[in-house]
């Protein structure tokens, strides 16, 4: 096995515990923002997360969603991290809710691991190598039709500058495709993607954290990754598109013809 990706995926399996360990607790929680919660799951699940990433690359820069945010990141080697991905989900006792850990080097994605905790579903990537979840390989679905199209999406939480041209979006898809599901983890979402499950999908107000490792997953599974421009701002502008080349296009397609161009770029 690549060895930054055994890494990866025995730190993702350290935070898998340490979420196992409080499914049986009560959880302190708190609202770090407006509708965005955060857990002692989640503080303790980084935490280990990144003990272990230190032990073995402390050379390496790291960027984690509750103790190392940030939203800019170096050519060094930089492992992103989200403890737990679907952290409402988590709280309710509701499922998904997903570790993601990425590495990324010269600001380009080396390694990816996504594990669905509550479906023990490892997801895995190696920039050229492919994807694969629980060691099969994996690819996006050949669906080119609009009317045969099940694809995902985010409703927004704490950013909702955007939300009334997302609903007409939203209306006018739920008209046109045969499908729309909401899941409540982006990281799970793009797995999805990747695993032919859904042929798209698309958000927006999400953070690196969220999207460095699945969106590699979905490339490297054959789906395309851009922003809501078409571009590759995607990592740290806040809106993403995912799916197969032809439901990809579709959705970029409506996107352009439903939200202003003003909200479409990418946050940066």
């Amino acid at each position: 096995m690549n060895n930054d990706l055994n890494i990866a995926l025995k730190a993702a399996r350290k935070g898998v515990e340490t979420i196992k360990s409080y499914q049986s607790k009560a959880l302190n929680t708190r609202e770090k923002g407006n509708h965005d919660l955060v857990t002692d799951a989640d503080l303790e699940t980084e935490k280990n997360i990144l003990a272990f990433i230190r032990e073995h690359c402390p050379d390496d820069e790291i960027l984690a969603e509750e103790t190392e945010a940030h939203e800019k990141m170096s050519d060094a080697k930089t492992w992103i991290v989200d403890p737990i991905d679907g952290t409402t989900n988590f709280a309710h006792d509701f499922p998904v809710y997903c570790v993601s850990v990425a590495l990324w080097e010269n600001k380009k994605p080396k390694v990816g691991v996504v594990i669905e905790v509550t479906r023990n579903e490892e997801f895995t990537a190696v920039a050229g190598e492919g994807a694969w979840l629980n060691g099969e390989k994996i690819s996006v679905s050949n669906t080119s039709n609009a009317r045969d199209a099940f694809i995902g999406t985010g409703f927004p939480y704490n950013d909702l500058s955007v939300v009334e041209s997302y609903l007409k979006l939203f209306r006018h898809l739920m008209e046109e495709l045969q499908g729309i599901r909401r899941p409540g983890a982006a990281t799970f979402d793009l797995c999805c993607v990747a695993s032919g499950r859904f042929d798209g999908f698309f958000e927006y107000s999400l953070h690196a954290w969220d999207v460095a490792a699945a969106a590699l997953i979905v490339k490297e599974a054959g789906g395309v990754i851009t922003d809501w421009k078409g571009g590759d701002g995607w990592l740290f502008g806040q809106r993403i598109i995912a799916g197969n080349p032809e439901i990809h296009q579709l959705l970029l397609d409506r996107v352009e013809e439903f939200i202003p161009i003003e909200q479409r770029e990418a946050v940066v």
